[in-house]
């Protein structure tokens, strides 16, 4: 009976320790942002419309939390060899879709910097908003909707709501290319489409946002992946309510407090 208690005592404490140590993994990945996902980089200069070759790309494993969404597995690296790039890319850059060119004027089609899962949806912008101007594809933006509350006009009913957070830009009015230069009256009308990556859900969302009211812009660093969490709707009245502007204020000097998972 004994010797029976003593070997059930010895497997429940490997059992124990198995997943004491299974937990200690899951813990030190979770805090070091996840599993490590392998992804292309390059290992040396490749100018603007130079062909990418196997030897000039290398791998990099990158924590899952802190990967970008236009970022290009190493799994890929046959559909990306024998690609042009639309800009010179520095060694040890992470490739990404945005970086490619797979058009033969070196405009890319729109449809292949959709990843799977996601989809490309335009906003058009309000005559007014000239900020537009100052974002480019592959940059992250997070979208603002103010609506109006009530059909009386004369109320000031306004609620500025916070749709959805760093949300990757894939086009800017009929360019797919980063950084192009965009001059004349022709390309400030076409400037004022923007084109953004969102899964089918936040399609519907935006869709939505769009026949209810006006969308704003905010661009954001593009190595940021925090999202905050529990954001408040802010009404019109805000803007007159001291104590409202106050804790506005507050929240500036303090910085977030919540933070979320990387948005998509």
């Amino acid at each position: 009976m004994n010797r029976r208690a003593l070997l059930i005592a010895l497997l429940l404490a490997v059992m124990g320790g198995t997943l004491l140590a299974v937990y200690v993994r899951r813990f030190e990945q979770e805090a070091s942002g996840g599993e490590k996902v392998r992804l292309l980089a390059t290992k040396k200069t490749i100018e603007r419309g130079a062909v990418i070759t196997e030897d000039a790309l290398g791998v990099r494993e990158v924590p899952m939390a802190y990967v970008e969404e236009r970022a290009i597995k190493a799994a890929d690296l046959s559909k990306v060899v024998g690609l042009r790039v639309g800009m010179t890319l520095a060694a040890q850059q992470t490739l990404m879709w945005s970086d490619l060119s797979v058009a033969s004027d070196e405009r890319r089609d729109l449809s292949s910097l959709v990843q799977p899962g996601s989809r490309a949806v335009s906003v058009i912008a309000a005559s007014n908003d000239k900020s537009f101007a100052l974002i480019h594809p592959g940059d992250y933006v997070d979208l603002i909707s103010t609506m109006q509350q009530t059909k009386d006009p004369a109320a000031d009913a306004r609620t500025a709501v916070v749709l959805l957070q760093r949300v990757l830009v894939l086009a800017v009015g009929l360019d797919t290319e980063p950084r192009v230069d965009r001059e004349g009256q022709g390309k400030a009308q076409r400037d004022m489409i923007l084109t953004v990556s969102v899964n089918l859900q936040e399609a519907q969302l935006l869709s939505l946002a769009v026949e209810r009211g006006r969308l704003s812009l905010a661009l954001r660093n593009p190595d940021d992946p925090r999202v905050i969490e529990g954001i408040p709707d802010m009404p019109a009245s805000a803007l007159v309510d001291t104590k409202a502007r106050a804790d506005v204020q507050k929240l500036r000097r303090s910085g977030p407090i919540k933070l979320g998972s990387e948005a998509k």
